[in-house]
């Protein structure tokens, strides 16, 4: 009985130290990432009615979800710097999303708690900027045959993970039998953010070499297509600014690339994408936003050029940012 107890409490140990360490780690850090799930409801077709949302490591997205099912946090994994904050919906859009932030703070933990999509709506931490609509968001990847973006519609299953280190936070998202035209591959893509930068590292997979595996940034109006390649030819840039927020005001978007792994740039039907070659070893690039509404924020396009060419030089030297 002695023994019972005592592994009891030390069980009770454990799990108020892993509450305490979330909190610190969503109240104290520079970065953090997120995945939240219902529990305590009931799926009625593709809908999740009831239950209450618990933040997990890892998940197995459920055979039922779909675009607005209710059952994940503002619809799929989120991270954040101190900059800015995004999200990847966890479904067959598979599109990243941004969060624009009017303060430093960590933000996360309270998105989407009081309703489930209150975050379009201005509040005092700031809102969803970016529209993605039809189009891939920023920095996401789907796949482009045929001049037609075939996106997650058929998956097996899929997996994410969250890990908040120090100087770090990091979603992993595995994709299990992903099904488009007549391949069917295993791919995973790995997004890492770090303190007081904007920008994402995304790092992708493929089990299989295929054509036409992409990324891209969605076309909006108002906006200015934006190109520039390193002196050293090696990496390049692919950007867009202007009034493209939903607030709308200002904000700017880009990728940063390694040269050498992609095949063409696509003016699309509602993106501007970047298709790659095809390959099985890890490639990784870099995405972001930048909205005026930020401490500190960028407010026009010429500190926005300045912004990205000094993030280029950088790659440039250091062939990382």
């Amino acid at each position: 009985m002695k023994i019972i107890k005592s592994v009891a409490a030390s069980l009770l140990v454990s799990l108020f130290s892993c509450k305490a360490q979330e909190k610190k780690t969503a109240t104290t850090s520079k970065t953090y990432a997120e995945i939240s799930v219902k529990e305590g409801g009931k799926w009625e077709g593709r809908k999740y009615i009831g239950g209450t949302f618990k933040n997990v490591q890892r998940l197995k997205v459920a055979p039922e979800h779909t675009d607005h099912s209710f059952d994940i946090r503002y619809e799929g994994a989120g991270w954040e710097s101190n900059k800015i904050g995004y999200r990847l919906y966890l479904d067959w859009r598979n599109a990243i999303d941004i969060f624009g932030k009017k303060t430093e703070a960590i933000v996360l933990p309270k998105v989407g708690q009081d309703n489930f999509d209150s975050y379009h709506e201005m509040s005092d931490w700031g809102a969803d900027i970016l529209k993605a609509g039809k189009g891939i968001g920023v920095g996401s990847i789907d796949r482009y045959l045929n001049k037609e973006r075939l996106h997650f519609y058929a998956v097996d299953s899929t997996i994410a993970k969250v890990e908040n280190k120090p100087n770090s936070s990091i979603v992993k998202v595995q994709y299990y039998g992903w099904k488009t035209a007549s391949d069917k591959i295993d791919f995973t893509s790995v997004l890492t953010i770090n303190p007081d930068q904007r920008y994402t590292k995304h790092t992708i997979h493929s089990s299989k070499e295929i054509a036409g595996i992409c990324t891209g940034i969605v076309k909006q109006k108002n906006t200015e297509l934006l190109k520039k390649t390193s002196k050293n030819k090696k990496w390049a840039y692919l950007a867009t600014y202007g009034t493209q927020s939903l607030v709308p005001d200002n904000l700017g978007m880009a990728i940063f690339y390694q040269t050498n792994t992609i095949e063409n740039l696509v003016d699309a039907e509602f993106d501007y994408l970047l298709v790659f070659k095809p390959m099985t070893k890890p490639t990784s690039f870099y995405f972001l936003g930048a909205w005026e509404q930020e401490p500190n924020g960028i407010k026009t396009k010429e500190a926005f050029l300045s912004y990205l060419d000094q993030k280029l030089a950088v790659l440039n030297d250091k062939s990382k940012i």
